[in-house]
């Protein structure tokens, strides 16, 4: 088996581990609700990123909360189902600092970045040191940064590949910013389209 993330749409994401894992970020967009969940994870509590009852937990099944690892300024880690997962900082002036994260994900050997909602923050400078196989960066001009800011993030973080997220308000996907969006390695996906490896 191999691994698999399928992008629901807007910010939301199914992964699903070579072992058979089944990992939520961010559930809200799109369809694929439909495997039991091992884990939940949230980046923050806006209505369009924390739909958990779209998720139907495994009896051992866990929900994280941004809160779960934000606490007093520092950004925890944990590994589950055999991912490493390590919280980032993510905000701008509609998400606070102290209330919002990213997640960096080590699935089956490839590093996934879920940004979650943000513009540029300090720590990106630090994340060029990681071996980002996918930077997914929201750029919605209103909620988060913009198209150009997204593509300088794109740069600073220098992943092997960039995925336009999270680009228009109230739609899962926005065509015209997603070929607009400049980056190297840029990857667009539509709700409903997988990653494997």
């Amino acid at each position: 088996m191999m691994a698999e993330l399928l992008y629901q749409g807007h910010g939301s994401f199914r992964i699903c581990t070579a072992e058979g894992a089944v990992i939520y970020v961010d559930p809200y967009a799109g369809e694929g609700y439909d495997r039991e969940a091992d884990l939940v994870l949230v980046t923050h509590e806006h209505y369009d990123h924390n739909q958990v009852d779209l998720v139907h937990l495994k009896a051992d099944g866990k929900i994280y909360r941004a809160a779960d690892f934000l606490k007093d300024g520092t950004y925890g880690s944990m590994t589950a189902c055999g991912v490493e997962i390590r919280s980032v900082e993510a905000y701008n002036q509609n998400h606070p600092k102290d209330q919002c994260v990213g997640f960096l994900m080590k699935v089956d050997g490839k590093l996934l970045y879920l940004a979650g909602d943000t513009s540029e923050t300090e720590e990106m400078k630090a994340l060029a040191k990681e071996p980002i196989d996918y930077a997914f960066l929201p750029m919605d001009g209103i909620y988060n940064m913009d198209r150009k800011e997204a593509e300088r993030c794109a740069r600073i973080i220098g992943a092997a590949h960039t995925v336009p997220v999270h680009m228009k308000p109230g739609a899962l996907f926005d065509e015209e910013t997603a070929q607009a969006f400049q980056a190297e390695g840029k990857v667009v996906m539509k709700p409903g389209d997988t990653l494997t490896w």
